[in-house]
């Protein structure tokens, strides 16, 4: 259920944002992620933050840098404010799934592993990628 006068602050972005703010807090401040990401208000950032309002798509790439992550996995998160349902939908239907870095290194890991011979996903083989995660 989205509070009133905010109506992002249910979004996995905001969820992340904090997060990921509270982590780099020993090295940087709020503000300072605000500015490296070329927010022109540093107030800005603390709206996205509490929810007040949706990340614009052109502060993606400089918030992903000042925050030290993947531009990928925030850029997806941003599209998820736009309509969550909907949008995640769309991106899939359009470009697949939007593939970080990191996952990118997994599948490149996968590819070396199985000879580039495509792999399917078996029961056991799933059950060891769970495993790695302890789950």
């Amino acid at each position: 259920m989205k509070s009133t006068g905010k109506p992002f602050a249910n979004t996995r972005l905001v969820e992340y944002l904090g997060k990921r703010i509270l982590e780099l807090r020993p090295r940087k401040t709020q503000i300072e992620i605000a500015t490296e990401a070329g927010f022109r208000q540093p107030n800005m950032l603390a709206m996205v933050k509490n929810g007040s309002t949706k990340l614009p798509l052109d502060r993606v790439a400089g918030l992903a840098k000042a925050l030290e992550c993947d531009p990928a996995m925030l850029f997806r998160m941003a599209l998820e404010q736009l309509n969550e349902d909907a949008t995640s939908l769309a991106i899939d239907q359009i470009f697949g799934a939007i593939v970080t870095k990191n996952e990118a290194d997994w599948l490149a890991a996968i590819r070396e592993a199985s000879d580039s011979s495509d792999p399917s996903l078996t029961a056991k083989a799933q059950k060891a990628v769970r495993a790695i995660f302890g789950k």
